[in-house]
């Protein structure tokens, strides 16, 4: 009965942190591809500016393109870790009181 519970409460853990990381993992791609349309759009503007300001924008288009994404990943990465890291203390102290409730 205990192992019947303890597996139980192990699916549930690890099927909430699957559906985080999907989550996660859209909003990411979601947000990249929204940030990366927007630049497409701003680039292809014509620059009433002088031309030095445009070739600017269009080298400086792609260094802030990268560096949104790879903050987002960093970002992603450390959300999915502080969720996992918080699933398993969950199934740990189940698991324990589970395991303690069953030996009394």
């Amino acid at each position: 009965m205990v192992k019947l519970v303890v597996v139980e409460v192990v699916v549930v853990a690890v099927v909430v942190v699957v559906a985080v990381v999907e989550v996660e993992v859209v909003v990411a791609v979601v947000t990249t591809v929204v940030v990366v349309k927007v630049f497409a759009v701003v680039m292809n503007r014509k620059s009433p500016e002088p031309h030095f300001y445009f070739s600017l924008q269009k080298i400086a288009a792609p260094v802030v393109v990268v560096v949104v994404v790879v903050v987002l990943i960093v970002v992603v990465v450390i959300v999915v870790v502080i969720v996992a890291a918080a699933a398993v203390v969950v199934v740990v102290v189940v698991v324990v009181v589970v395991v303690v409730v069953a030996s009394k």
